[in-house]
């Protein structure tokens, strides 16, 4: 798979995943985008390197979705914002 795919594939799951939460702001969604391309980057390389799958392959497309949501659902755990209790 192209870098540039797995850059696209990253950035749109980010943005969707933040578009879909509620009250976002402009500076959450860049963040989101970030962190889903890096996500999908990093799941990428690491596929390709552990022979997975080799460069090219329908499992690496999978992988770059998989890695962006896995990486937003972990920056969403441990910086998750807490409601003040009343």
């Amino acid at each position: 798979m192209n870098l540039v795919v797995a850059i696209l594939i990253g950035i749109a799951i980010g943005a969707f995943v933040e578009l879909l939460l509620p009250g976002h702001h402009a500076s959450e969604l860049l963040l989101a985008m970030v962190l889903g391309a890096m996500g999908s980057l990093l799941a990428r390389f690491l596929g390709e390197m552990t022979g997975w799958y080799q460069p090219g392959d329908a499992a690496g497309f999978i992988a770059s979705i998989v890695g962006a949501a896995t990486s937003l659902l972990i920056w969403g755990l441990i910086f998750r914002r807490v409601p003040p209790r009343r």
